[in-house]
């Protein structure tokens, strides 16, 4: 299991306070970090001047609007969200700036909070997020333009909601961004190609609704961990897939509509872990490589010269 923690570029304020999270590649629902506290900031905390005051306002307008957006809060989550100190607000964390302007709101952990809503454009305000984890809740529309804006996001999880419509493509001009989890929602229609070209270290889209074919680029991607399962994908697999060599440890196309041959260069993989086509899992069968154990391939298997038993000689 390949673990993408990407831990803030900031300072964290007073004590360390830990946001990572899990990848989770399988088709289970997504795991995370329960929600918690923010950093207790004092609100008898000397001013650093006006750039702090001016960054924790713009936050304390962005998390009040947001908080208008939600509709149910069955565990009480937002009644930490009063007063102007929102470094003090349950699942709101906080962290020094890089210009030394005093803490900023670097992330958002509200995993398995159960909140109902949508999601705001005002959230660009707050500028300084590096992390944003939103898994196993009730939010449903789609992720505003505004998104784009995020200059420090490095992980979004927005992955187990009633999220719906095309792909965000808005996510892809997030600068850098490196853990993307859209995985349980019911988005639907076609993927960019261009996600395949972004500096992503896991694309998580499975249990969605896509139903296009996969981009041609798909072996472009520097992604560790590429889950596509349970979709409504068709068409062959991208003859490009055959050239991600040891970038790749997981790949899942499980539950879906595909079809043709597996490329040849998938059975010289040296640092695969898991190539998993198809669902109920059949005996595995071996092909080349030194690190895939196991190739799960559909009731008709996608066959051609590619697929091998046998190493061939040198």
């Amino acid at each position: 299991m390949i673990l993408a923690i990407f831990l803030f570029r900031l300072i964290v304020t007073e004590a360390a306070v830990n946001v990572g999270g899990g990848i989770g590649v399988g088709v289970g629902g997504g795991g995370g970090i329960s929600v918690g506290g923010g950093i207790n900031t004092s609100p008898d905390t000397p001013s650093a001047g006006a750039p702090q005051v001016s960054k924790l306002n713009a936050a304390y307008t962005a998390l009040q609007t947001w908080k208008s957006a939600i509709t149910d809060d069955p565990n009480g989550i937002l009644r930490t969200w009063v007063g102007s100190n929102v470094c003090t607000y349950k699942g709101v964390f906080c962290a020094d700036s890089q210009d030394s302007t005093g803490p900023v709101v670097a992330a958002i952990d509200l995993n398995h909070a159960n909140l109902q809503g949508v999601l705001v454009k005002q959230l660009s305000e707050l500028a300084g997020l590096s992390l944003i984890h939103l898994n196993s809740n009730r939010f449903s529309g789609t992720v505003p333009e505004s998104f784009k804006e995020f200059s420090f996001l490095t992980e979004l999880d927005l992955s187990n909601n009633k999220f719906s419509g095309p792909f965000p493509v808005t996510v892809l001009y997030i600068p850098n961004l490196k853990y993307l989890d859209l995985r349980f929602n019911s988005f639907s229609g076609s993927i960019p190609d261009y996600l395949f070209n972004k500096q992503l270290d896991a694309i998580l889209l499975n249990n969605n609704q896509f139903d296009s074919e996969l981009p041609q680029n798909l072996g472009n991607s520097p992604a560790s961990v590429i889950n596509l399962a349970n979709n409504k994908f068709s068409g062959n697999l991208p003859f490009s897939l055959g050239y991600m060599g040891s970038r790749v440890k997981e790949i899942l196309f499980l539950n879906n509509q595909l079809s043709g041959c597996i490329p040849e260069g998938v059975g010289l993989w040296s640092d695969l872990q898991v190539l998993d086509m198809q669902r109920p899992e059949p005996d595995c069968s071996m092909i080349p490589g030194d690190g895939l154990s196991c190739l799960r391939i559909p009731a008709k298997p996608l066959v051609c010269g590619a697929h091998q038993t046998t190493t061939p000689s040198p």
